[in-house]
Order: structure tokens, then sequence, then C-alpha cells
């Protein structure tokens, strides 16, 4: 497992896990901002992993945010969004581009996406995904796409040991949940993952500016002050990490949370059996194995750091 600064795979700024300058990772978040927005109370301060910027914009209409990110670059590109900037292709959009090379030799046709992200009946949706998309073709070229054999190619053993057996059959079955589930028309995630479309300038939000900072998220907040934020968006930085920083990371969140805080965090893992707290079917950006909202005070208390 990595050894990197803060005991993540996100601290070298690559995907790959070779040496070299740290990257733009993602040119748009591939996680559904609503579930954030509802699950914290309007009006408090919220701790969030700046990745794009997507996430921490739409926060920042109804909350003060602080945007933590590890990968200065990351950082860097999350910032000229919200100051106006257009989306630029990251590694995870050149990476899903090369599957889309290969769309109409499986059946994908663009007329016949546009029809499908033009649907706003889920019903109708499950149907369409089922005559024309699913095919055998495009069965297979997931299967190859998202084996490990091709994944070592772009992405660190860290960020591969976690991910679930027949990867591409269960990435179809997440696809096949959100369009079951969720109006094709009005589903932006859904244009950008089939279309590779990527989102138009962020419109500056119109509550307080967002505080950036370079840091390591366990690191940041073991430094603020005890109980100070009322939300947390850890996006997914738990996938690629050791136990000793999950348990560190969840320390430090129990520091610094107010009474009656909220956090959310996801993962491509496959969820527990009988997990009440897991809302992945609600994203709508689909990815998702686990969409965790729970209060921060079912964390387990570690290390004698208990609120």
């Amino acid at each position: 497992m990595s050894s990197t600064a803060g005991g993540t795979v996100w601290a070298r700024g690559r995907l790959d896990g070779r040496r070299g300058n740290g990257q733009i990772l993602f040119g748009r978040m591939y996680e559904d901002a609503a579930i954030e927005c509802g699950a914290f109370r309007d009006g408090g301060r919220v701790f969030c992993i700046a990745s794009a910027g997507c996430t921490a914009t739409a926060l920042a209409e109804r909350h003060e945010v602080v945007a933590v990110d590890i990968n200065p670059v990351q950082l860097d590109y999350a910032q000229e969004r919200v100051a106006g900037r257009r989306a630029r292709a990251g590694v995870a959009e050149h990476f899903m581009s090369l599957g889309r090379v290969f769309s109409p030799a499986v059946g994908w046709w663009p007329g016949r996406v546009r029809e499908f992200l033009e649907l706003d009946d889920p019903v109708a949706q499950g149907l369409y995904w089922r005559r024309h998309l699913d095919t055998r073709r495009f069965r297979a070229a997931v299967d190859g796409l998202m084996s490990l054999t091709a994944l070592r190619a772009f992405y660190a053993e860290e960020l591969l040991d976690f991910l679930p057996a027949h990867l591409g059959s269960v990435m179809r079955s997440r696809m096949a949940r959100c369009f079951a589930r969720h109006p094709n028309r009005t589903n932006p995630y859904a244009r950008g993952l089939l279309t590779g479309e990527l989102p138009g300038r962020i419109a500056p939000p119109p509550g307080p500016k967002i505080r950036w900072e370079l840091a390591d998220a366990a690191s940041f907040l073991e430094a603020e002050p005890r109980g100070s934020f009322d939300g947390f968006a850890l996006s997914n930085i738990l996938d690629g990490a050791d136990a000793s920083y999950r348990r560190r990371l969840d320390s430090a969140v129990i520091r610094a949370a107010r009474p009656g805080a909220v956090f959310v965090r996801r993962s491509f893992r496959e969820p527990p059996v009988n997990s009440p707290d897991n809302h992945a079917a609600d994203d709508r950006s689909m990815l998702w194995g686990m969409v965790e909202i729970a209060a921060v005070a079912s964390l387990t208390c570690i290390d004698g750091e208990c609120r």
C-alpha cells in the first residue's frame, strides 16, 4: 500500500503511480452535488474535497465552504474554473474517451445515444437501454476495458486492489440502475459519461467566496480548531488509502465536527449487505457502489479522539 505523504495515492497527483509532475486528474466531478446539498443543513460551514470545483461551487450557494486538495495542479484548475475558465479534459476523461472510439463498433451510433439522452421516462429508458445499448458487443468491450490488465496501464495498484470482481458487469449494473431511476434529459452526468461532453463555465457562487487550501485532508482537519465544521464532503479519498490513514481521517473528522455534523463519502467498492446509509442509487452520476450519508457521531472514536 502507498507510503506517500498523507497515506493515500492521491498525494502523488497522478493516477498511474509513476513518477512525474502532478496532473489534472478530473476535468469534471463524477459526483452528484445534489447529494451533498441535500445532506447538509443550510448556512453551515462545510469541508469539501476540491477536485474539479463542482461540488464546492454548488455548496457555496448556501454554505461557507473550505475546499481542500492535496494535488496543487488539481487545486489550481478548480480555482480557474470557479473564476470563469472552461472545463478541460483530465486524465480520467482521456481514459474514458478511449472507450468511445469504439462506440459505433458496439452499436452506439451518435444518433442513437442522443435519442436515448433525450428520454425523460425511466421506464422507457430501461427498455431502450436493454434493446439498443446494452448489446453483447458493448458488454464484451466494457469487460475488456474494465479488466485489471487494461486498468493497470492507467491506474496505480492502490486504485485497483479494492475494486469489485467482474468490474465491467458491476459498472453496467450501476448504469442500468441509474437509467431506470433518473430522467436522462435532466441528468448532466449521464450526458457527460455517454458523450464526453464537459460542463460549461461555472457561475461564481453568490455567497461567500470559497476558501481554497492546498493540504492533505486529515492534516488540515487536525490543524483546525475543534468543532469547526457542520458538514464534510469527502469524495472518495479513502479509495486508495491505507488502513492507518482511514483511522486518522475518521479521528480528524470527529475532532473537527460540530454537534449534529454530517459527512458524505463515496467509494467504488461494492456496499456491504444491508447498508442503510448507502444512497448510491440516488446519485445521478451512476458510478458509485457506496454513497454514504451519516452523522459524524456514528463514527467510531479512534485513538482517544471522541466528541
